[in-house]
């Protein structure tokens, strides 16, 4: 019994949630294996293979890797399933695009979004916005699996010595091709992988408030900037700063939350977040049912303030 991780990098590093992923694998029992496909990618597939837990290193060039279009890794991930009891995505936008490709080609259910391994065959994974929590077991002889991220500790970037193989690519006969992207671009971590978040609410009011309140108590601490649907539906803040259900999950060693009701759908994107501050005038606000610290204050004056004392 092993497993394969199908890694998310940039071609010359792995990205953060592919060790979250990794320490699913290992829960799993057996060996780990990672699948670095990619273009010119062996400065990742090396990194890959100094990540403690990893035995081996799969490394497959070609260029439709180059920007990691799930027909051509779904194609590779094929080629290379029957050797595995378990094949691992991180619950990422790419990991959810290719992950039910290789399900369905392999006439498999595919577990998703799992939180803890309580077997090989048996995981945990929430549901109805995180406020249940199912145990599924899977019978089938290939498990397909994302892994919410935030439910793990990531494996560590070093220490490892994993064997390193070159395998042939599997470039699918798609019609499909990438033709370019817009990349935001953002001094800030990301916010996935950030140990500070400052989130604004619809509470804010305006774009321009957000940026006048939230954005120097994010300089201050270094921090990355989210916010809830509520506020970037109302134009407040890009869509790619939402934090929530329709979101990105995030679990930060702290999180603020700045105007934020604490509607369902947003605590089920940070609730795992090790220390939640939240600041709001509404004693009733269900966000202060998972703060660690909640003020009950104005955020036009508490937020100022907080930033002179800082």
């Amino acid at each position: 019994m092993s497993a394969l991780v199908i890694a998310e990098h940039d071609n010359h590093h792995i990205k953060p949630a592919t060790l979250n992923t990794i320490t699913a694998a290992l829960a799993c029992g057996g060996e780990v294996h990672v699948l670095v496909a990619g273009k010119d990618a062996a400065a990742a597939a090396q990194a890959a293979s100094h990540i403690a837990g990893v035995s081996k290193v799969l490394h497959a060039d070609a260029e439709g890797f180059a920007h990691g279009l799930a027909e051509h890794v779904a194609a590779q991930v094929l080629a290379l399933a029957s050797g595995y009891s378990h094949i691992l995505f991180a619950a990422t936008a790419s990991g959810k695009n290719i992950a039910p490709r290789v399900a369905a080609k392999l006439d498999v259910g595919q577990i998703s979004d799992i939180t803890k391994v309580d077997s090989p065959d048996t995981f945990e994974r929430p549901i109805y916005a995180g406020n249940a929590i199912a145990t599924v077991q899977a019978t089938d002889a290939t498990k397909v699996i994302t892994v919410r991220t935030t439910g793990f500790d990531p494996a560590a970037a070093t220490g490892g010595s994993a064997v390193l193989e070159s395998v042939s690519a599997a470039i699918a006969n798609a019609n499909s091709q990438f033709m370019g992207s817009e990349i935001a671009k953002n001094d800030r971590p990301e916010l996935t992988a950030a140990k500070i978040i400052v989130s604004g609410g619809r509470a804010l009011g305006s774009s321009e408030k957000f940026a006048e309140v939230i954005t120097p108590l994010a300089d201050k601490l270094g921090a990355a900037m989210g916010a809830s649907r509520a506020a970037v539906d109302a134009g407040y803040a890009p869509n790619d700063w939402q934090v929530g259900q329709t979101g990105k999950i995030v679990a930060p060693q702290l999180y603020i939350a700045c105007g934020i009701s604490g509607a369902i759908q947003h605590l089920a994107g940070m609730k795992d977040s090790k220390v939640i501050v939240a600041i709001n005038k509404d004693p009733e606000a269900p966000i202060f049912s998972v703060a660690d610290y909640g003020l009950e204050a104005d955020l036009f004056a508490a937020v100022p303030e907080l930033v002179s004392k800082l």
